[in-house]
């Protein structure tokens, strides 16, 4: 039975306190912290990189869910494994051999995700699964923070929760109190949130209640 783990997207964080707001994500709760990392290529923004997780990596012993958003991601494994990134998950849509670049991921100890796009089919991963760590389903086009949840992709996150029970499946873009419920009755155990956490007025309720929605959601062990 997979267990909630709520990521904070520090795409929604103060920038210029970047590692007191990784902390405090932390503090309140936080299993994860979710760095979206846009080249201005794949997607038309641009954010961060590897030098950025290289800086903040020695101020945080926080798990680094780095969601490369690029074109070319066997461009920057090498970068982000030594800038001390935990878990590397790279769009399918970006590469053209998805398994060498799984390989070269735990290669360099890191965990390896896939992310899908809201039109992308899941049949697109599910080869791979047995290969992961975690797969991402975006539930916005990927690109921009304080987009509106699209329940739609939760198709996909049902068929992959039928068929790997275990498996760590993440839900980005535009979850909030008002649809967890969705995402957690769909099967998602990882939610990125980061609107809807940074902007509450009590953060640590927001990931306490995306907590208990999720494995309030867990099937019963018999």
């Amino acid at each position: 039975m997979v267990q909630a783990k709520i990521a904070p997207s520090l795409l929604s964080s103060d920038f210029a306190r970047l590692a007191e707001e990784c902390e405090r994500m932390l503090s309140l709760g936080a299993d994860y912290l979710h760095m979206d990392v846009m080249d201005g290529h794949f997607v038309p923004n641009l954010t961060l990189g590897a030098p950025i997780i290289e800086c903040l990596r020695p101020h945080t012993k926080g798990f680094l869910d780095c969601h490369l958003m690029v074109s070319n991601p066997e461009q920057w494994v090498d970068d982000f494994a030594r800038a001390g990134a935990d878990l590397f998950c790279f769009h399918i849509e970006a590469t053209t051999d998805a398994s060498a670049l799984i390989d070269r991921i735990h290669a360099l100890n890191m965990k390896a995700g896939i992310a899908i796009k809201p039109k992308t089919p899941v049949t697109s991963v599910v080869p791979l699964v047995h290969k992961l760590d975690q797969v991402l389903v975006m539930t916005v086009e990927p690109g921009f923070g304080g987009q509106s949840f699209m329940p739609e992709c939760m198709d996909k996150v049902r068929e992959l929760r039928a068929q790997f029970p275990d498996l760590d499946i993440e839900v980005d873009g535009g979850l909030a109190p008002e649809n967890i419920e969705v995402a957690a009755q769909a099967g998602a155990n990882v939610i990125v949130a980061g609107s809807s956490i940074f902007k509450a007025s009590s953060p640590r309720d927001v990931i306490s209640l995306f907590r208990k929605t999720v494995n309030d959601a867990q099937p019963t062990q018999a």
